[in-house]
């Protein structure tokens, strides 16, 4: 359950103003079929979060437990880091109505979201928690908790969040967390 938890968490902050998180706004403004753009959404998270879950959890099998704590926590720190690092959605990541609502939403979500920082938090957290399946359904809620608004509310939302005091404080959680891991102070459980 703990795994569970702290990966919904984590990647529901982490996803505060992403790149995906204003995909979803302009994916709604630009649509308005909140369904599909949702579903596609929750798709693409779930294969997407799978495969970096797998290979997290191939990555604590193949260290020892002393590196993979040197290795979560300069993870962690790096991500508090990048996170205070604006994101822009570039007009590249934007696909045309071609294959549909849902098919374009799957289809962009998963491109934009390969090297992304909620899917490099889905490698450090499987490779930290088990089971995989818990952290996965963790990360994938994470993702869905802060894009359905995004798609919901759309534009109007991202105008009206101070997201420098966001981007701030979720900075702050993830370096907070890579430093006790760093400490050896992650072993509450």
């Amino acid at each position: 359950m703990e795994g569970f938890l702290i990966s919904t968490g984590v990647v529901a902050l982490a996803e505060i103003g992403d790149k995906t998180q204003l995909l979803a706004m302009v994916l709604a403004a630009k649509y308005r079929k909140p369904v599909p753009i949702i579903l596609g959404i929750l798709v693409a998270t779930l294969l997407n979060h799978a495969v970096a879950g797998a290979v997290g959890a191939w990555v604590a099998a193949a260290v020892g437990p002393d590196l993979m704590r040197w290795i979560l926590g300069a993870s962690f720190v790096a991500m508090g880091l990048w996170i205070l690092v604006p994101d822009k959605l570039d007009e590249t990541e934007e696909s045309g109505p071609r294959f549909g609502v849902f098919l374009t939403t799957l289809f962009a979500f998963f491109v934009v979201e390969i090297g992304d920082k909620t899917q490099i938090a889905t490698v450090a957290l499987a490779a930290k928690y088990e089971p995989l399946a818990a952290v996965v359904a963790g990360t994938t809620l994470g993702m869905m908790l802060a894009n359905v608004p995004a798609v919901l509310v759309g534009e109007a939302a991202a105008r009206k969040l101070p997201m420098k005091v966001v981007h701030g404080v979720a900075a702050a959680i993830f370096i907070v967390i890579g430093a006790l891991i760093l400490l050896g102070v992650d072993r509450m459980a």
